[in-house]
């Protein structure tokens, strides 16, 4: 599959970001958080584009909304807590999931058998997710503008290609993720690459 342009891509998602009955929103109240350095990010990204992609209407079924941030003068998980129930009181109609990636490497092993390295950003943090597709943040503005964080660029997202980002997880892992998250049954134009 050909795919645009990444200044394309770019403005086609912050297009689809900016139209969506359900992201919108949620980047409005993450927005009224008042974090510094934040972003939407993940699954909720992915089902976004690969949604739209396939002609689905609504929202396929998501799991949660990841809401990555980055303030390494405050972690803690009483905190990550304490921004998901005020998100859930703004827009409960969906699951939030946040974490302070300043954090991460605080509680990381003991929850997935192995450490990683204190991120120095948020931008190093999202380029560490598993699928390079889903290494992708959303970040809306106090002028209502989208930024976009896509340390790999937006290529295998609009192609719909799962392909294992080695920075975090190992190969087996990886194994593990895409048999669970089930992607070319729920998208059939899905291509995993296992390498």
């Amino acid at each position: 599959m050909t795919v645009a342009p990444e200044n394309v891509l770019t403005t086609q998602l912050a297009a689809l970001a900016a139209e969506s009955s359900w992201f919108h929103p949620a980047l409005v109240a993450v927005r009224d958080l008042g974090l510094s350095s934040w972003c939407i990010g993940a699954g909720a990204v992915r089902n976004l584009v690969w949604d739209w992609l396939h002609g689905f209407d609504g929202r396929s079924a998501l799991a949660d909304i990841d809401v990555a941030y980055f303030d390494p003068g405050q972690i803690s998980a009483a905190r990550d807590s304490a921004l998901e129930q005020r998100l859930n009181a703004a827009y409960p109609a969906v699951r939030w999931d946040v974490k302070n990636q300043a954090g991460v490497h605080l509680w990381y092993e003991s929850k997935f058998g192995h450490p990683v390295q204190p991120f120095r950003s948020l931008e190093e943090a999202v380029s560490s997710w598993p699928e390079l597709a889903t290494c992708v943040g959303l970040t809306l503005r106090a002028d209502d503008s989208i930024e976009t964080i896509a340390p790999h660029g937006l290529s295998d997202l609009f192609a719909m290609v799962v392909r294992h980002n080695p920075t975090r997880v190992g190969v087996e892992t990886f194994r593990e993720r895409v048999q669970a998250k089930q992607y070319q049954a729920r998208w059939n134009r899905v291509t995993v690459i296992i390498s």
